[in-house]
């Protein structure tokens, strides 16, 4: 069968995966009415395409802290890849330099920083997770700057994990062929089994709860690498983050897998834009499945975004190829939706080319 959109990945990812593996990727916390919503929230956001404009030639491209790449669509950074596919994020490290555009590797890669830097020239960044022992922080981000990444996302929801069912039920552990590259060298790469989820034990074990803005400032005196937030879904956290020296903004629930009932990252995405007020750029990460998300992202006014778990869903369907597949689907989706809508370059998305469910009524009032 021959596959025509990114979500058709998905079916293909949960007959080929272990139940284990595929149920990590695709759940989300709790009654996973976030899960959900990240993605019907897009549906609810209609087009206002703009007609009779010279659509021949569009530009796609954009920068992202000064690094010019192909189109606003880059690789969020996902846990554990080589649980998909046994290339894992070598395999998604040249998907997305070969498609022009940036890769972020997880703190909890199946392949070390070094490794992923060995497949070539290519623009990465580095999530960070902080851990109890502040060591291992500082030797992780002066190893990310070593290998070439260019910054650092920090993923600030995640002061405890998330209750995802499915991993309870499976009671989840790393597949003993894998570690956790990054912290193999410290005693840290393995996962122990545990009565719940292993990985819940895990970051109970070794990820700092007391976690707050001094810390942002204190990265920012071990590197000199941009920070980027990633978690943030309100104005409050915004005009904080951007005042404790944030580079960029990722709206972000984490794929919806930490608490349940927050709101779609696309319904978050104004107010976030609103409160940086173009201080810094702001992205999307959550629920993009379509080139129309992408487009809706921007019109909302997002620099650009990140998916993630279509990423994993096509490495293990077709490994490096399924990746390549996804990024170009997805580009090729998102011109269209350009030319239909009038636009030639992401400059000339504006906010009036959607129209959203929070917009006051258009039709002017009926003359009395």
């Amino acid at each position: 069968m021959e596959i025509t959109n990114v979500t058709e990945y998905q079916a293909i990812a949960k007959a080929k995966l272990p139940k284990m593996a595929y149920d990590y990727y695709a759940s989300g916390a709790e009654d996973e009415w976030s899960l959900e919503e990240n993605r019907n929230a897009f549906s609810r956001i209609l087009f206002r395409p703009r007609i009779l404009i010279d659509v021949s030639k569009i530009d796609m491209s954009t920068t992202v802290l000064g690094f010019k790449i192909s189109m606003p669509i880059m690789i969020a950074p996902t846990a554990f890849q080589k649980m998909a596919h046994p290339e894992g994020e070598y395999a998604t490290a040249r998907a997305a330099s070969a498609a022009g555009t940036i890769m972020t590797l997880s703190s909890w890669a199946t392949s070390s920083v070094e490794e992923v830097a060995s497949t070539g020239p290519g623009i990465r960044f580095f999530q960070l997770y902080v851990y109890k022992d502040r060591n291992v922080v500082a030797q992780l981000v002066r190893r990310a700057e070593r290998a070439g990444f260019k910054a650092i996302a920090l993923t600030v929801d995640t002061p405890r994990l998330g209750r995802r069912e499915a991993d309870i039920k499976n009671r989840f552990t790393l597949p003993p062929f894998l570690t956790l590259k990054n912290f193999e060298g410290l005693d840290l790469g393995k996962m122990d089994k545990a009565n719940d989820s292993g990985l819940a034990s895990y970051v109970a074990g070794q990820i700092d709860r007391t976690l707050s803005w001094k810390d942002v400032k204190w990265l920012q005196t071990i590197t000199s690498l941009p920070i980027l937030v990633k978690g943030v879904i309100t104005a409050e956290d915004t005009r904080l983050a951007v005042q404790n020296g944030a580079a960029g903004i990722i709206v972000s629930n984490h794929g919806a897998r930490q608490l349940d009932y927050v709101p779609a990252t696309i319904s978050a995405l104004e107010e976030v834009v609103k409160a940086a007020q173009g201080r810094v750029p702001v992205f999307l990460d959550g629920g993009v499945r379509r080139g129309t998300d992408v487009f809706k992202a921007l019109a909302l006014g997002a620099s650009g975004i990140f998916i993630g778990r279509p990423v994993v869903f096509s490495l293990a369907a077709e490994g490096e190829a399924g990746v390549r597949k996804v990024l170009q689907m997805l580009r090729d989706e998102f011109e269209l939706t350009m030319a239909l809508s009038g636009c030639t370059s992401l400059s000339e998305i504006t906010r009036n080319h959607i129209v959203t469910p929070w917009d006051a009524p258009r039709i002017p009032a009926a003359k009395l």
